[in-house]
Formats: structure tokens, C-alpha cells, sequence
């Protein structure tokens, strides 16, 4: 069932929450909501819930309008970040509740508890209560009861927040996988980039009661929209135009042609940033001030002349045939940076600043 939020506002007293939303969710797709604290991604969640109205504005749901519509009525699942489960029930009688209420036939809703108990792979923990449970089997839980009702959009708010970062990354996969089995018009809240960028179809990056960009995991790391974007997505050096640390060629501190230095900030992705232990024409100096081992890649962080401290990715096996040490200087080198000529207005170039080495 698709989403259309068309116009919607939300303000709590003079905060505006919501400012003139519009953003279209296609049938069956599994679409993050992320930004910062107070960015109005819970609000939203919850104004398309109808557990908030907005103060102007519309939700049409699979083409009705939801808007003044019972909460009841939506047929909407709502999994909240604390589980919200029954304490006294076990875990059958919580995915049963939804269907008890509604008076469903008993050996229909042992059928599909017995089911969900499969889709949750909780299979012989169903006579359990929630105390007897881990956080992770917990949220499954909440996730098979709200299932439970079929309905037509399953909503959740950060359903990992209150796990660890092990059970986190588990439960990841898993809700991709389950989402693909169900095939459910889904809509989650996180204000965790890898979280988004791992299981969600579209990401919707927002901030400050609106809308930054919309698109795919790629579009949004590769091709941000806007400077937020491109600092909130992902690690990123941020550098103003005087570094000079483009153009080694340049008379002058500036990178871009017409553009002064003052407007302009140049973002370098960690792994965009080339470390070689000689000079040349097109590297700078930098300090080795930390070296980071990640497991998968090593994090150095490097200080330039000025005292700007700048990171680098580099691969085990890049670093493996590097004689790098702490407080050797080294000499980097961009592959890629963007910019946006004025921070203020997020004037976006639309293709990045390529440096060929």
C-alpha cells in the first residue's frame, strides 16, 4: 500500500516539528526516515500512525484519506522502540492479542501465531513470557504481534535503539530478509546512517522539520543533495577553500575557479583520501597522529600544517605496504571531494570535484 504525505504540517507550540511535507512511499518498499534528534522523523512516523494530527495538510493511505481517520481504522502495525509487550502474557498471547481483540476464530489465530512464530524464528519459545527473553527475541515478538493483524503499513520507531550493537546488526538482516518474505509497505525511523543504509529501499534524510533528499542508499552516500546530507551520511572531512589542499598548482589558496575561498567548504570522504610516504607535486604534508585498526580497514588520523585534523581509510593491505608510524609525516592526496558553493543556501555542484593524480 503506498504512502502520500501531501502538504503536511505539525508544530508543538511555537516548534515547528513539520514543515510542508511532501514525500510519496511506493507500495511494498522498506523506507528509513533518518536525521538528528529533533529532526521530525518520529513526528511524521507518527503523524501517518494518526497518533499525532497534523495541523494542516493530508496522509493518503493506498489511495484514502487517513488523515482524520481513527486510529483503529488505519489497519496500521506500530512497532515502538521499547517492545511495549505484555509482561503477564507469554509470547502467543502477545502475537495473539491483536486478533483476540477483533474476536478472530480460535484455530485461526493458532494457526497464525504458530506462523509468525516460524516468520520470527521463535519456534518452541511460544509458552515463554517477555522476562525469559532476550532484547533481541523481545523485539521479534513486537514485530510478529503487529504483524498479527495484516495490516496494510507496518510502522516501526527505532525498533534497535535499545539493543547492543551485535544484537543491532543481527536483527538488521534479519528485517531485511522478513521484509522480503512479506513484502509489507514499511516505514522506519533511525538516526543510525549504517542502519539505513543497510536494510532500508529509499532513505528520506531529514532535518529540522524537513526534507533534505530522498533516494536510494547509493544516491544519498554517493550523490547528496545538499551539504547536511553529505556531512550526516557517512564520515566526512570538512575543509573550508583556503586549505589549498586540491590544487598544488594553484598560485593562490583557492580550489575553484570564480568561487572565494570564504564560500566554499570542500568534503573529502575518509576513503577518498590517498596516503603515499613520498612527495610529489599533488600530495601535502600531514602528521601521523593516530593509526586505528577496525578490523576490516585501518582509520588513520592525520593533522595538517595549519593543525587541521583530517581522517584517512586505507585497507589492510594498503597499510600492510605502508612503513606507517605514529608521528611520521606523510603526504595525502584526494581522489574525489564535492562542495557547495554556499553553505548557507546548499548550492550543490552536480558533479563532483574529480583530482587525477
Amino acid at each position: 500500500m503506498s504512502i502520500s504525505i501531501q502538504q503536511v504540517s505539525k508544530n508543538f507550540g511555537s516548534f515547528q516539528a513539520l514543515g510542508n511535507i511532501n514525500l510519496t512511499i511506493p507500495d511494498g518498499k522498506l523506507v528509513a526516515l533518518l536525521g538528528p534528534s529533533g529532526s521530525g522523523k518520529s513526528t511524521l512516523l507518527r503523524t501517518i500512525a494518526g497518533l499525532e494530527k497534523p495541523d494542516m495538510g493530508r496522509i493518503i493511505i493506498n489511495g484514502q484519506d487517513t488523515t482524520n481517520l481513527d486510529i483503529r481504522r488505519r489497519n496500521i502495525g506500530f512497532v515502538f522502540q521499547h517492545y511495549a509487550l505484555f509482561k503477564h502474557l507469554t509470547v502467543r498471547q502477545n502475537i495473539a492479542f491483536g486478533l483476540d481483540i477483533r474476536k478472530h476464530p480460535a484455530k485461526q489465530i493458532k494457526n497464525k501465531v504458530e506462523e509468525l512464530l516460524g516468520l520470527i524464528q521463535l519456534q518452541g519459545l511460544g509458552d515463554r513470557y517477555p522476562s525469559q527473553l532476550s532484547g533481541g527475541q523481545r523485539q521479534r515478538v513486537a514485530l510478529a504481534r503487529a504483524l498479527a493483524v495484516e495490516p496494510q503499513v507496518l510502522l516501526l520507531d527505532e525498533p534497535f535503539g535499545a539493543l547492543d550493537a551485535k544484537v543491532r546488526k543481527e536483527l538488521r538482516s534479519w528485517l531485511r530478509r522478513l521484509h522480503d518474505e512479506v513484502h509489507i509497505t514499511s516505514v522506519f525511523v533511525t538516526h543510525d546512517q549504517e542502519e539505513a543504509m543497510e536494510v532500508a529501499d529509499e532513505i528520506v534524510v531529514m532535518n529540522h522539520g524537513k526534507i533534505e533528499q530522498v533516494g536510494s542508499p547509493q544516491e544519498v552516500y554517493d550523490h547528496p543533495a545538499t551539504s547536511f546530507v553529505m556531512e550526516f551520511v557517512g564520515e566526512v572531512n570538512i575543509l573550508p577553500g583556503t586549505v589549498g589542499l586540491l590544487d598544488a598548482s594553484a598560485k593562490h589558496d583557492t580550489i575553484l575557479p570564480n568561487v572565494h575561498p570564504s564560500q566554499t567548504q570542500v568534503f573529502i570522504r575518509p576513503h577518498d583520501l590517498e596516503i603515499h610516504c613520498e612527495s610529489d607535486a599533488q600530495n601535502k604534508p600531514a602528521i601521523v597522529k593516530r593509526i586505528i585498526h577496525l578490523g576490516w580497514e585501518i582509520l588513520v588520523e592525520l593533522e595538517l600544517p595549519d593543525g587541521r585534523e583530517i581522517l584517512a581509510n586505507i585497507s589492510r593491505e594498503k597499510f600492510a605496504h605502508l612503513p606507517v608510524e605514529l608521528g611520521q609525516v606523510v603526504y595525502i592526496k584526494p581522489r574525489h571531494a564535492r562542495y557547495f558553493v554556499d553553505p548557507k543556501s546548499n548550492a550543490y555542484t552536480s558533479e563532483p570535484l574529480t583530482v587525477n593524480g
